[in-house]
Formats: C-alpha cells, sequence, structure tokens
C-alpha cells in the first residue's frame, strides 16, 4: 500500500482521521489495544513503522491479514519490555478506560513514547447521562455496544474526570479534541 487506502480502511472514524492527520510520515507507532489492525494499517499508508499490541486472537489474526505488526499481550503485563522513548507516537484508542491500572498504564506509554495520544468514551457525555436517567439502565449506543455484563470497560471516566487526574498528575496536554459520537 503506497499513498492508496485499501477499500477496507476507508470507513469514517473520527477518531482514527484525528490520529491518522496528527502522525506525520515516516514515525515510529505502538498502538496500545490495536484491535483488528485498521488504525495501524492506515497508517502504515504515511510509512510509518507500527507495531500492535493486542490480546484478542481474533483481533491478531485480522491483523496478520492487514499486514499489521502485532505482538500477542495483555496491555497490564505487555509494556515492560519497551524502551523509553522508543516510539514517536503511543496510541491508546479506546483501550485506556478497559485497564486495570489506568493510571499507571499512562504513566508507562509516557516513558514510551514522545508523544502520546489518549482517546475513549466520554461517560459523562450529556446523551449517557441522559440514557441512564430516563431509562435506569446501562446505556447501550454504537459507541458503547455492550451491555452491562459484557463490557470491556472497567472504569466509567468522563472528560472531567480525565482532565484532573492529568492536572493532578502534571501531565502536559499539547492538544485536546472532542467527538460527538454516542
Amino acid at each position: 500500500m503506497s499513498g492508496e487506502l485499501d477499500n477496507s480502511l476507508r470507513i469514517y472514524r473520527p477518531d482514527f482521521e484525528f490520529i491518522y492527520e496528527s502522525i506525520p510520515e515516516g514515525k515510529r507507532v505502538l498502538d496500545i489495544g490495536c484491535g483488528d489492525g485498521t488504525l495501524l494499517a492506515k497508517l502504515k499508508t504515511k510509512n510509518i513503522f507500527g507495531l500492535g499490541i493486542e490480546k484478542n486472537e481474533k483481533e491478531i489474526y485480522k491483523c496478520i491479514e492487514k499486514g499489521v505488526m502485532v505482538h500477542h499481550d495483555d496491555i497490564e503485563n505487555g509494556l515492560d519490555h519497551l524502551l523509553e522513548k522508543s516510539f514517536d507516537y503511543v496510541v491508546l484508542n479506546h483501550s485506556v478506560q478497559e485497564t486495570k491500572k489506568p493510571g499507571e498504564i499512562i504513566k508507562r506509554v509516557l516513558q514510551i513514547g514522545k508523544k502520546v495520544i489518549i482517546t475513549f468514551p466520554n461517560f459523562g457525555h450529556w446523551e449517557i447521562r441522559l440514557m441512564v436517567l430516563f431509562t435506569g439502565r446501562t446505556p447501550v449506543t454504537k459507541l458503547l455496544p455492550y451491555t452491562w455484563d459484557l463490557t470491556p470497560n472497567l472504569h466509567f471516566l468522563s472528560v472531567k474526570d480525565f482532565e484532573s487526574y492529568l492536572k493532578k498528575e502534571k501531565i502536559k496536554v499539547e492538544k485536546s479534541v472532542f467527538f460527538f459520537r454516542v
């Protein structure tokens, strides 16, 4: 794939588009919780060196089919072997809320990457709060497609929670963006 996007990579996801546009050509990228490898495959069109970490075996097979290098491991213990500043960018795209100790993961990726991109579903979004208020149930949406008993999410953070954590830990934020997708 030299500059052309394969049709399987033409799905529109604002988070993927933002990440794609944020990472310059030729960089080293680690995608933690890379899923089926679609983001890394898309980034390959920018001549990046990409590596994914994924624990779901079915998703790993999809990565391999897309030609994405992937390491089979759990985020919780799959970062210890990585050297400090060994990647230009580390991506945690909708995966930090699925970890047991997100604070430790964030601190570790800040060591591994020169820059870090973190995205997560905003559980404090007004539409999510209204769904809980009016239905009395955990919301199931396009972005949050799991019932409470099957969700991989261990932490239900909001943008304000995340900003408070960053301030407490004195973590510098270069840019914040918000996508509307419930």
